[in-house]
């Protein structure tokens, strides 16, 4: 398995990260244990997680189980030094996680300080080495929404800096080893590093936000910031919540699918998305490929990505995934790409 490094961290990580949002809801607690086992016996030692997960569907009953799955796992002999794990706080802008910190959810210092306790009790570990803000609490485009018409006047925003200067207490309390963030913007990201440069706080290791052959928007203004700032890429939906593999072209709509557990994922429901995808997987299929990998063969790509966020509900869908890593498209299919994309670029943001 290929590792990448992880920004200005000194962590290698392996080119493909395992994704969790399934774990508790589409994936039982022994399926998620046989799932880190085969990934970390194929190479890949980057786990990825969040507070909020699962979401496969988002319920309140079920909120940190996925966390909880990961613990029980990572609470046998041998297993945490095995990983480079990583998770996240939640912000307030999708109403979730409120029955953990009281339900405001705001990125201030008295919910991160609640949000890692209870990270660290459920995932049964004494430090987190990526602990990422889920969503930034101001109001940007993201999870579908395209564009930023107006800046929202709110005195209860909670000011960057009070966040990250909390985020740097749990650094220097040893609760955390690196800081990141997920679906933030160029500003934000900039903002950050501004405040780290400048008050002297922990430097934003890396970006996670969406980024697929349907939404290629990081390669607008994050991605320079990603490769001038080495704050790299770590990729999320590669597969555009599974759209990319061509499962659901034509409507259709399989048992036990993320569209048919969890319809409030409606980001790839849109114009121009099945024209695209229907393309994408031609492509594949004429160079003798499963659409699938060559989908996550294009995201592991790109020079910005330090880590493919892969995730599988099945045996077979987790080893196409970690083999992918092993895939290098030729020329001729990435021109083909690029020419689809001219036609129908990013669909889905």
């Amino acid at each position: 398995m290929q590792t990448r490094k992880l920004g200005t961290t000194g962590l290698d990580v392996s080119l493909i990260c395992l994704g969790t949002m399934t774990y508790g809801s589409q994936n039982t607690e022994a399926e998620a244990h046989a799932q880190l086992d085969y990934a970390i016996d194929h190479g890949v030692n980057f786990v990825d997680t969040a507070e909020a997960y699962p979401v496969t569907p988002f319920h309140n009953d079920t909120i940190g189980r996925t966390e909880e799955y990961i613990g029980t796992w990572l609470a046998q002999p041998g297993k945490r030094e095995k990983v480079t794990l990583a998770t996240k706080v939640a912000g307030p802008a999708r109403d979730m996680v409120r029955k953990f910190r009281g339900g405001d959810n705001k990125l201030d210092r008295r919910n991160i300080l609640s949000a890692i306790d209870g990270s660290l009790a459920r995932l049964r570990t004494d430090h987190i080495d990526l602990y990422q803000v889920h969503w930034p609490e101001r109001h940007v485009p993201m999870f579908g929404a395209r564009g930023l018409a107006q800046v929202e006047d709110r005195e209860d925003l909670t000011p960057l800096e009070e966040t990250l200067d909390t985020l740097g207490e749990l650094v220097k309390a040893g609760k955390v080893r690196h800081i990141g963030v997920s679906n933030e913007t160029a500003w934000g990201v900039g903002e950050y590093l501004r405040l780290s440069r400048d008050k002297g706080l922990p430097r934003v290791a890396s970006i996670q936000n969406a980024y697929n052959l349907v939404n290629r928007l990081f390669e607008g203004s994050l991605a320079e910031v990603a490769l001038r700032e080495n704050v790299p890429l770590l990729a999320y939906s590669p597969l555009a919540a599974g759209n990319l593999t061509g499962k659901y072209l034509g409507g259709v709509i399989p048992p036990g699918s993320r569209r048919d557990v969890a319809n409030q994922f409606t980001r790839y429901d849109t114009l121009n998305a099945n024209a695209a995808i229907a393309r994408y997987v031609a492509i594949a299929h004429a160079f003798g490929l499963d659409p699938a990998t060559l989908a996550l063969a294009y995201v592991n790509s790109r020079p910005f990505v330090a880590a493919n966020i892969i995730g599988a509900t099945t045996p077979e869908q987790l080893a196409l995934a970690v083999a992918s890593a092993d895939v290098t498209l030729p020329p001729e299919a990435l021109a083909a790409i690029e020419a689809v994309h001219a036609v129908l670029p990013d669909p889905c943001p």
